[in-house]
């Protein structure tokens, strides 16, 4: 927001804080709440600019909260308190909570009433995605997935190939096993060979890759199948990466510093996340990296990482939110925010195009979040899908340090998630 913009919007607050009544309806300020690093940030901003440049009639307050865990807590507070932000970025695996309770406003006639967007402008699977009761609820803003980022220059000093984009899991494995070292012998690992986040969305497509499930049924699920022989064999080979082959930080480990610093600092090689880290290590300036697809085990497999813009069904001004939100994804909108590097652009010809596939920028191998596309699978759009991931997360977690067994963390996590099956259940058969 330009200075001109934010006193501008301060001076409108203002009045509208002693006429309530006479600025309800307005609808001159939407207001817009994010989460994201501070490289995040800055393109969010320069996103509100560019808007406000082609509508003056309509100023943007954002309201940026740094960390994910906040924002999702924000979120609830916000919502429980009958004030949520106009327009919000929300995962596809939590919007339905909030659209379950009324909090939503559905845009599938927004979208279908567009002159800037069609729904065929998007990868297909991001629309999919914020479905729920044949309505469209969000507009899809990325299509990432879960991948590989590796340190080039350990590669290079271990002599090692760099990953091809067909590798496996043996070749990932004797990789993390030559990258893992003591380098001043005194008994530690100074330097890891790979480091994952041990939760339920980690584990998933590599339980896809192994030919299982997680659910029972992708569409009307009822129980997590983790329990199933497949599901079992790809978690105890995520539990092995730290138990039997020590590839990966312990706990202690862990809590001292994460894997993702860790890869930041040079010493760790491989690190899985989505896209949404590479604002962030187009700061490392000490060694060179890239990004490769998923290791593959029996079949290939990705998972879906897609958050949306979405609008409260409380918005006093829907169309001017709806202005901001077609906006956002618009050629335009989504141009700015992929130059960040946030983003892999749900809209098809910014994917394509110099802004997400910007040659001089890492990294280098952007292409295979594109490439990928067609081997995404996604967790089911249920109201209490939030609840069930953070339920069975904390068994993985718990299996993967070594405080309880892959067949017990399984069926603890198959239990304990049971009730959030049936309330949903409950909710649908209403």
């Amino acid at each position: 927001m330009s200075r001109a913009r934010f006193f501008n919007l301060v001076f409108v607050l203002l009045i509208c804080s002693g006429l309530t009544v006479a600025c309800t309806g307005g609808g001159d300020v939407v207001t817009f709440m994010v989460f994201g690093d501070p490289a995040e940030l800055v393109a969010y901003e320069a996103l509100v600019d560019a808007f406000e440049a082609g509508h003056p009639d309509i100023g943007v307050e954002m309201r940026h909260i740094p960390g994910q865990a906040e924002y999702r807590r924000r979120l609830a507070t916000d919502f429980s308190a009958g004030a949520p932000a106009d327009v919000m970025l929300l995962n596809y695996r939590r919007f339905a909570t909030f659209a379950g309770q009324g909090g939503l406003q559905p845009v599938d006639t927004y979208l279908k009433q567009s002159e800037v967007l069609q729904e065929s402008d998007f990868f297909q699977p991001t629309i999919d995605a914020f479905h729920l009761d044949d309505q469209l609820w969000c507009v899809p803003q990325n299509i990432s997935s879960l991948v590989a980022y590796y340190n080039k220059d350990l590669f290079d000093q271990a002599g090692l190939h760099h990953p091809l984009p067909d590798w496996t899991w043996q070749e990932f494995l004797e990789a993390a096993r030559s990258l893992t070292v003591d380098l001043d012998g005194d008994g530690t690992i100074d330097q890891y060979g790979a480091g994952i986040s041990p939760n339920l969305f980690r584990l998933a497509p590599f339980v896809w890759q192994y030919g299982g499930q997680i659910v029972d049924d992708p569409e009307n699920p009822t129980r997590l199948t983790l329990d199933d022989p497949a599901a079992l064999a790809a978690f105890q080979w995520l539990v092995d990466l730290r138990g039997k082959e020590g590839v990966v930080p312990d706990s202690l480990a862990e809590s001292a510093r994460s894997s993702e610093n860790r890869f930041l600092d040079g010493t760790l090689a491989i690190y899985f996340n989505s896209r949404r880290g590479v604002p962030t290590y187009r700061t490392i300036g000490d060694f060179d990296w890239d990004v490769v697809a998923l290791p593959h085990g029996p079949s290939q497999a990705g998972i879906l990482h897609s958050d949306g813009y979405c609008m409260a069904s409380s918005t006093n001004d829907k169309e001017a939110a709806w202005k901001f939100i077609e906006f956002a994804n618009s050629h335009e909108g989504q141009s700015i925010v992929a130059r960040s590097g946030r983003t892999v652009p749900s809209l098809k010809s910014v994917a394509e195009s110099a802004a997400f596939l910007d040659p001089d920028q890492p990294p280098a191998s952007s292409r295979v979040y594109i490439d990928t596309i067609p081997l995404l699978g996604r967790v089911p759009i249920m109201t209490t899908w939030a609840s069930i991931e953070e339920t069975a997360s904390r068994e993985i977690e718990r299996a993967f340090y070594g405080q309880a067994t892959v067949p017990e963390a399984a069926e603890a996590a198959v239990g304990r998630t049971k009730a959030y099956f049936d309330e949903d259940r409950e909710e649908v058969n209403k």
